[in-house]
Protein backbone atom coordinates (compact mmCIF):
# COMPACT_ATOMS: atom_id res chain seq x y z
CA UNK A 1 0.00 0.00 0.00
CA UNK A 2 2.91 2.43 0.68
CA UNK A 3 4.04 2.04 -2.83
CA UNK A 4 0.78 2.39 -3.99
CA UNK A 5 0.76 5.95 -2.40
CA UNK A 6 3.76 6.83 -3.31
CA UNK A 7 3.34 6.35 -7.44
CA UNK A 8 0.05 8.03 -6.59
CA UNK A 9 1.94 11.03 -5.67
CA UNK A 10 4.66 10.57 -7.91
CA UNK A 11 1.79 10.52 -10.96
CA UNK A 12 0.63 13.77 -9.58
CA UNK A 13 4.08 15.60 -9.70
CA UNK A 14 4.72 14.45 -13.00
CA UNK A 15 1.39 16.25 -14.06
CA UNK A 16 2.26 19.06 -12.26
CA UNK A 17 5.84 19.72 -13.74
CA UNK A 18 4.69 18.70 -17.27
CA UNK A 19 1.94 21.71 -16.76
CA UNK A 20 -0.77 19.31 -17.93
CA UNK A 21 -3.46 21.11 -16.95
CA UNK A 22 -5.69 21.23 -19.66
CA UNK A 23 -8.90 18.73 -19.44
CA UNK A 24 -7.64 15.33 -20.18
CA UNK A 25 -10.13 13.62 -22.68
CA UNK A 26 -12.00 10.90 -19.93
CA UNK A 27 -13.15 14.06 -18.47
CA UNK A 28 -14.36 15.63 -21.54
CA UNK A 29 -16.49 12.07 -22.29
CA UNK A 30 -17.39 11.38 -18.43
CA UNK A 31 -20.82 10.19 -18.52
CA UNK A 32 -20.72 9.55 -22.27
CA UNK A 33 -18.29 6.57 -22.52
CA UNK A 34 -15.25 5.52 -20.96
CA UNK A 35 -11.89 6.12 -22.87
CA UNK A 36 -9.00 3.33 -22.50
CA UNK A 37 -5.59 2.15 -23.78
CA UNK A 38 -3.69 -1.02 -24.27
CA UNK A 39 -0.40 -0.67 -22.64
CA UNK A 40 2.56 -2.91 -22.86
CA UNK A 41 5.01 -4.08 -19.92
CA UNK A 42 7.49 -1.19 -20.38
CA UNK A 43 4.39 1.11 -19.68
CA UNK A 44 3.70 -0.61 -16.40
CA UNK A 45 6.88 -0.04 -14.94
CA UNK A 46 7.27 3.25 -16.56
CA UNK A 47 10.79 3.15 -17.14
CA UNK A 48 13.05 5.29 -19.01
CA UNK A 49 11.31 6.91 -21.70
CA UNK A 50 7.48 5.42 -20.79
CA UNK A 51 8.12 6.94 -17.09
CA UNK A 52 5.86 9.89 -19.02
CA UNK A 53 3.04 7.17 -19.54
CA UNK A 54 2.02 7.17 -16.29
CA UNK A 55 0.88 10.64 -16.33
CA UNK A 56 -0.80 10.75 -19.86
CA UNK A 57 -2.82 7.63 -18.28
CA UNK A 58 -4.02 9.44 -15.30
CA UNK A 59 -4.87 13.06 -17.72
CA UNK A 60 -6.95 11.04 -20.52
CA UNK A 61 -7.85 7.55 -19.91
CA UNK A 62 -10.30 6.12 -17.65
CA UNK A 63 -10.10 2.33 -18.88
CA UNK A 64 -6.69 0.56 -18.97
CA UNK A 65 -6.41 -3.05 -21.12
CA UNK A 66 -3.55 -5.00 -20.88
CA UNK A 67 -2.11 -5.35 -24.49
CA UNK A 68 -0.28 -8.44 -24.29
CA UNK A 69 0.50 -9.00 -20.25
CA UNK A 70 -3.25 -11.36 -19.93
CA UNK A 71 -2.68 -13.37 -22.82
CA UNK A 72 -2.28 -17.45 -22.23
CA UNK A 73 1.44 -17.28 -23.08
CA UNK A 74 2.03 -14.48 -21.38
CA UNK A 75 0.49 -14.68 -17.96
CA UNK A 76 0.77 -18.80 -18.20
CA UNK A 77 3.81 -20.02 -20.24
CA UNK A 78 3.81 -23.79 -18.90
CA UNK A 79 1.53 -26.28 -16.70
CA UNK A 80 1.14 -25.23 -13.32
CA UNK A 81 3.27 -21.46 -13.86
CA UNK A 82 2.08 -18.66 -14.02
CA UNK A 83 3.39 -15.02 -14.33
CA UNK A 84 1.10 -12.79 -12.40
CA UNK A 85 3.70 -9.55 -11.69
CA UNK A 86 3.51 -7.72 -14.74
CA UNK A 87 -0.45 -8.27 -14.65
CA UNK A 88 -0.40 -7.66 -10.77
CA UNK A 89 1.31 -4.31 -11.67
CA UNK A 90 -0.90 -2.77 -14.43
CA UNK A 91 -4.21 -3.91 -11.74
CA UNK A 92 -1.58 -1.63 -9.16
CA UNK A 93 -1.35 1.20 -11.59
CA UNK A 94 -5.11 1.26 -12.49
CA UNK A 95 -6.39 1.62 -9.39
CA UNK A 96 -3.84 3.94 -8.51
CA UNK A 97 -5.23 6.83 -11.10
CA UNK A 98 -9.12 5.76 -10.39
CA UNK A 99 -9.08 3.41 -14.12
CA UNK A 100 -10.86 0.15 -14.26
CA UNK A 101 -9.46 -2.49 -15.97
CA UNK A 102 -10.43 -4.59 -18.95
CA UNK A 103 -8.79 -7.86 -19.02
CA UNK A 104 -7.23 -9.20 -22.68
CA UNK A 105 -8.06 -12.31 -23.28
CA UNK A 106 -8.80 -15.62 -21.01
CA UNK A 107 -9.31 -17.63 -24.78
CA UNK A 108 -7.87 -16.80 -28.09
CA UNK A 109 -6.45 -19.28 -30.63
CA UNK A 110 -3.13 -16.77 -30.83
CA UNK A 111 -0.18 -16.61 -28.20
CA UNK A 112 -1.49 -19.78 -26.82
CA UNK A 113 1.35 -22.06 -26.37
CA UNK A 114 1.09 -25.92 -27.53
CA UNK A 115 0.74 -27.53 -24.34
CA UNK A 116 -2.67 -26.14 -23.60
CA UNK A 117 -4.14 -28.28 -26.70
CA UNK A 118 -1.73 -31.43 -25.78
CA UNK A 119 -0.90 -34.08 -22.72
CA UNK A 120 1.99 -35.24 -21.43
CA UNK A 121 2.94 -37.49 -24.78
CA UNK A 122 2.56 -34.62 -27.17
CA UNK A 123 -1.20 -35.91 -28.80
CA UNK A 124 -3.86 -33.88 -29.26
CA UNK A 125 -6.45 -33.34 -25.80
CA UNK A 126 -9.60 -34.22 -27.07
CA UNK A 127 -12.67 -32.12 -25.88
CA UNK A 128 -13.67 -32.57 -22.49
CA UNK A 129 -10.03 -32.41 -21.36
CA UNK A 130 -9.03 -29.09 -23.20
CA UNK A 131 -12.25 -27.55 -22.08
CA UNK A 132 -11.53 -28.36 -18.01
CA UNK A 133 -7.85 -27.23 -18.87
CA UNK A 134 -9.48 -23.68 -20.28
CA UNK A 135 -11.66 -23.89 -17.29
CA UNK A 136 -8.46 -24.04 -14.85
CA UNK A 137 -6.59 -21.18 -16.81
CA UNK A 138 -10.42 -18.71 -16.48
CA UNK A 139 -10.92 -19.91 -12.71
CA UNK A 140 -7.15 -19.10 -11.79
CA UNK A 141 -6.95 -15.72 -13.76
CA UNK A 142 -10.18 -14.68 -12.60
CA UNK A 143 -10.00 -15.88 -8.99
CA UNK A 144 -6.75 -13.92 -8.48
CA UNK A 145 -8.27 -10.38 -9.97
CA UNK A 146 -11.67 -11.34 -8.84
CA UNK A 147 -13.61 -7.34 -7.53
CA UNK A 148 -10.32 -5.64 -9.35
CA UNK A 149 -10.89 -6.40 -13.09
CA UNK A 150 -13.89 -4.72 -14.37
CA UNK A 151 -14.50 -6.86 -17.90
CA UNK A 152 -13.11 -9.28 -19.66
CA UNK A 153 -12.86 -9.91 -23.32
CA UNK A 154 -13.70 -13.78 -22.50
CA UNK A 155 -13.34 -15.10 -26.15
CA UNK A 156 -11.42 -13.55 -29.07
CA UNK A 157 -11.47 -13.66 -32.61
CA UNK A 158 -12.99 -16.98 -32.52
CA UNK A 159 -14.79 -16.07 -36.35
CA UNK A 160 -13.66 -15.99 -39.85
CA UNK A 161 -14.21 -12.47 -41.82
CA UNK A 162 -16.28 -14.62 -43.95
CA UNK A 163 -19.08 -15.58 -41.11
CA UNK A 164 -17.73 -19.29 -40.68
CA UNK A 165 -15.83 -20.61 -36.99
CA UNK A 166 -12.41 -20.05 -37.04
CA UNK A 167 -10.93 -23.20 -37.19
CA UNK A 168 -8.82 -23.07 -34.81
CA UNK A 169 -7.76 -25.66 -31.99
CA UNK A 170 -10.27 -25.20 -29.90
CA UNK A 171 -13.15 -25.53 -32.39
CA UNK A 172 -11.42 -28.32 -33.79
CA UNK A 173 -11.61 -30.12 -30.93
CA UNK A 174 -15.24 -28.70 -29.18
CA UNK A 175 -16.61 -27.38 -32.11
CA UNK A 176 -18.08 -23.50 -30.44
CA UNK A 177 -18.58 -25.61 -27.01
CA UNK A 178 -15.79 -24.28 -25.41
CA UNK A 179 -16.91 -20.51 -26.34
CA UNK A 180 -20.01 -21.45 -24.14
CA UNK A 181 -18.39 -23.01 -21.52
CA UNK A 182 -15.86 -19.86 -20.92
CA UNK A 183 -18.63 -17.53 -20.87
CA UNK A 184 -19.72 -19.76 -18.19
CA UNK A 185 -17.56 -20.36 -16.12
CA UNK A 186 -16.18 -16.36 -15.90
CA UNK A 187 -19.86 -15.69 -15.18
CA UNK A 188 -19.25 -18.42 -12.13
CA UNK A 189 -16.03 -17.41 -11.04
CA UNK A 190 -16.59 -13.46 -10.92
CA UNK A 191 -20.08 -12.64 -10.76
CA UNK A 192 -19.59 -8.70 -10.99
CA UNK A 193 -17.52 -9.07 -14.13
CA UNK A 194 -18.75 -7.61 -17.36
CA UNK A 195 -17.80 -10.06 -19.85
CA UNK A 196 -17.55 -9.81 -23.77
CA UNK A 197 -16.80 -11.39 -26.84
CA UNK A 198 -14.08 -9.15 -28.90
CA UNK A 199 -13.47 -9.59 -33.04
CA UNK A 200 -12.05 -7.05 -36.05
CA UNK A 201 -13.95 -6.33 -38.74
CA UNK A 202 -17.36 -6.57 -37.29
CA UNK A 203 -18.47 -4.00 -40.06
CA UNK A 204 -18.39 -6.89 -42.39
CA UNK A 205 -21.91 -7.88 -41.91
CA UNK A 206 -21.57 -11.95 -42.04
CA UNK A 207 -19.37 -11.83 -39.33
CA UNK A 208 -21.74 -9.55 -37.61
CA UNK A 209 -24.41 -11.62 -37.95
CA UNK A 210 -22.59 -15.14 -36.83
CA UNK A 211 -21.47 -12.85 -33.97
CA UNK A 212 -24.90 -11.87 -32.80
CA UNK A 213 -26.07 -15.21 -33.25
CA UNK A 214 -23.27 -16.79 -31.24
CA UNK A 215 -24.19 -14.47 -28.26
CA UNK A 216 -28.13 -14.76 -28.51
CA UNK A 217 -27.19 -18.72 -28.47
CA UNK A 218 -25.13 -17.82 -25.58
CA UNK A 219 -27.50 -15.95 -23.74
CA UNK A 220 -30.27 -17.89 -24.60
CA UNK A 221 -28.37 -20.95 -22.87
CA UNK A 222 -29.15 -19.31 -19.19
CA UNK A 223 -25.17 -17.90 -19.49
CA UNK A 224 -24.21 -14.20 -19.45
CA UNK A 225 -22.80 -11.92 -22.37
CA UNK A 226 -23.02 -8.66 -21.79
CA UNK A 227 -21.38 -6.92 -24.72
CA UNK A 228 -19.53 -7.53 -28.06
CA UNK A 229 -16.26 -5.87 -28.75
CA UNK A 230 -15.52 -3.96 -32.19
CA UNK A 231 -11.75 -3.83 -32.63
CA UNK A 232 -11.60 -0.44 -34.62
CA UNK A 233 -8.39 -1.11 -36.55
CA UNK A 234 -9.22 0.83 -39.29
CA UNK A 235 -7.94 3.22 -42.48
CA UNK A 236 -8.45 6.47 -43.83
CA UNK A 237 -11.01 5.83 -45.64
CA UNK A 238 -12.41 2.22 -45.56
CA UNK A 239 -14.43 0.91 -43.57
CA UNK A 240 -17.22 3.11 -44.66
CA UNK A 241 -18.86 5.04 -41.47
CA UNK A 242 -22.04 3.76 -42.79
CA UNK A 243 -21.09 0.31 -42.37
CA UNK A 244 -19.61 0.98 -38.94
CA UNK A 245 -22.73 2.44 -38.00
CA UNK A 246 -25.18 -0.28 -39.39
CA UNK A 247 -23.26 -3.14 -36.57
CA UNK A 248 -23.67 -0.39 -33.62
CA UNK A 249 -27.34 -0.34 -34.45
CA UNK A 250 -27.59 -4.23 -34.89
CA UNK A 251 -25.51 -5.18 -31.91
CA UNK A 252 -27.22 -2.61 -30.45
CA UNK A 253 -30.87 -3.69 -31.57
CA UNK A 254 -30.26 -7.36 -30.01
CA UNK A 255 -29.75 -5.79 -26.25
CA UNK A 256 -25.76 -6.11 -26.25
CA UNK A 257 -23.46 -3.29 -24.83
CA UNK A 258 -20.93 -1.85 -27.81
CA UNK A 259 -17.29 -1.19 -27.38
CA UNK A 260 -14.91 -0.29 -29.34
CA UNK A 261 -12.03 -2.16 -28.26
CA UNK A 262 -8.94 -1.72 -30.01
CA UNK A 263 -8.99 1.93 -31.76
CA UNK A 264 -5.86 2.64 -34.67
CA UNK A 265 -6.12 4.42 -37.60
CA UNK A 266 -3.28 2.71 -40.12
CA UNK A 267 -2.27 5.62 -42.92
CA UNK A 268 0.35 3.47 -44.28
CA UNK A 269 -0.49 1.22 -47.67
CA UNK A 270 -0.24 -2.66 -47.51
CA UNK A 271 0.47 -5.15 -50.09
CA UNK A 272 -3.49 -5.91 -50.53
CA UNK A 273 -4.88 -2.93 -48.90
CA UNK A 274 -6.03 -5.37 -45.89
CA UNK A 275 -7.22 -3.76 -42.55
CA UNK A 276 -8.29 -5.80 -39.03
CA UNK A 277 -6.30 -7.90 -37.07
CA UNK A 278 -5.17 -11.28 -38.39
CA UNK A 279 -1.67 -11.17 -37.01
CA UNK A 280 -0.39 -14.23 -39.14
CA UNK A 281 -1.40 -12.57 -42.36
CA UNK A 282 2.07 -11.01 -42.74
CA UNK A 283 4.33 -9.66 -45.58
CA UNK A 284 8.21 -8.94 -46.30
CA UNK A 285 9.03 -6.09 -45.91
CA UNK A 286 9.24 -3.32 -48.97
CA UNK A 287 10.16 0.34 -48.27
CA UNK A 288 7.23 1.58 -51.12
CA UNK A 289 4.74 0.71 -48.15
CA UNK A 290 6.73 2.62 -45.83
CA UNK A 291 6.30 6.20 -47.24
CA UNK A 292 6.96 8.22 -44.02
CA UNK A 293 10.15 7.91 -42.05
CA UNK A 294 10.85 11.29 -41.65
CA UNK A 295 7.25 12.32 -40.52
CA UNK A 296 3.89 12.99 -41.96
CA UNK A 297 3.10 14.90 -44.66
CA UNK A 298 0.61 17.98 -44.06
CA UNK A 299 -2.41 16.41 -46.15
CA UNK A 300 -1.85 12.96 -44.58
CA UNK A 301 -2.12 14.66 -41.17
CA UNK A 302 -5.44 16.42 -42.26
CA UNK A 303 -6.86 12.79 -43.26
CA UNK A 304 -6.04 11.28 -40.00
CA UNK A 305 -7.86 14.28 -37.96
CA UNK A 306 -10.63 14.50 -39.94
CA UNK A 307 -10.87 10.47 -39.97
CA UNK A 308 -10.87 10.72 -35.88
CA UNK A 309 -12.89 13.55 -36.12
CA UNK A 310 -15.66 11.35 -38.20
CA UNK A 311 -15.32 8.17 -36.20
CA UNK A 312 -15.82 10.38 -32.68
CA UNK A 313 -18.78 11.73 -34.14
CA UNK A 314 -20.42 8.71 -34.57
CA UNK A 315 -19.51 7.10 -31.34
CA UNK A 316 -20.65 10.65 -29.74
CA UNK A 317 -23.93 10.16 -32.17
CA UNK A 318 -24.72 6.41 -30.86
CA UNK A 319 -23.38 7.24 -27.10
CA UNK A 320 -26.37 5.65 -25.57
CA UNK A 321 -25.02 2.07 -27.00
CA UNK A 322 -21.53 2.48 -26.74
CA UNK A 323 -19.67 1.89 -23.53
CA UNK A 324 -16.13 2.19 -24.11
CA UNK A 325 -13.83 3.63 -26.89
CA UNK A 326 -10.18 1.89 -26.37
CA UNK A 327 -7.17 2.48 -28.50
CA UNK A 328 -4.87 -0.42 -29.19
CA UNK A 329 -1.57 1.72 -27.77
CA UNK A 330 -0.65 5.19 -26.44
CA UNK A 331 1.71 6.36 -28.38
CA UNK A 332 2.80 5.86 -32.38
CA UNK A 333 6.01 4.23 -31.72
CA UNK A 334 4.44 1.86 -29.16
CA UNK A 335 2.03 0.63 -31.45
CA UNK A 336 1.89 -2.68 -33.04
CA UNK A 337 1.16 -1.37 -36.59
CA UNK A 338 4.84 -0.58 -36.63
CA UNK A 339 5.36 -4.59 -37.24
CA UNK A 340 1.88 -5.71 -39.08
CA UNK A 341 1.33 -6.48 -41.92
CA UNK A 342 5.57 -6.00 -42.20
CA UNK A 343 8.18 -5.53 -40.21
CA UNK A 344 10.04 -2.06 -39.56
CA UNK A 345 7.46 0.16 -40.84
CA UNK A 346 7.01 3.49 -39.21
CA UNK A 347 3.17 3.96 -38.73
CA UNK A 348 1.24 7.14 -37.22
CA UNK A 349 -1.79 5.45 -35.90
CA UNK A 350 -2.39 6.74 -32.45
CA UNK A 351 -3.16 10.07 -30.80
CA UNK A 352 0.51 11.07 -29.48
CA UNK A 353 3.44 10.81 -31.28
CA UNK A 354 6.12 8.62 -31.28
CA UNK A 355 7.51 11.05 -28.16
CA UNK A 356 4.36 11.00 -26.37
CA UNK A 357 3.55 14.39 -27.24
CA UNK A 358 -0.08 14.77 -27.79
CA UNK A 359 -1.24 15.26 -31.22
CA UNK A 360 -2.74 18.41 -30.76
CA UNK A 361 -5.22 18.50 -33.54
CA UNK A 362 -6.77 15.94 -33.02
CA UNK A 363 -7.11 15.88 -29.09
CA UNK A 364 -8.93 19.24 -29.90
CA UNK A 365 -11.30 17.99 -32.33
CA UNK A 366 -11.93 15.25 -30.02
CA UNK A 367 -12.69 17.96 -26.85
CA UNK A 368 -14.75 19.52 -29.09
CA UNK A 369 -16.96 16.46 -30.29
CA UNK A 370 -18.09 16.09 -26.44
CA UNK A 371 -18.69 19.27 -25.79
CA UNK A 372 -21.22 19.12 -28.70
Amino acid sequence: MKNLKLSSLIILLTLFSYGVKAQGLKNSYEGIFDIGAAIDQRQVNGNGKDQIAHSILAKHFNSITPENLMKWGSIHPRPNTYNFEPMDKLVDLAESIGARVVGHTLVWHNQTPNWVYENEQGERLDGPALIQRMEDHITAIMSRYKGRVFAYDVVNEAIFDNGEYRTSKWYEATGTEFIKRAFAKAEEIDPDAELYYNDYNMWKPAKRETAIALAKEIREAGIRIDGIGLQGHYGLESPSLEEIEASILRIAEEGFKVMFTEVDIDVLPNPVNRHGADIDATFEFEEQYNLYTDGLPAEIQEKLVKRYAELFELFKKHEDKITRITYWGIHDGGSWLNNWPMRGRTAYPLIFDRNYQEKQDIIQVLHEIAAK
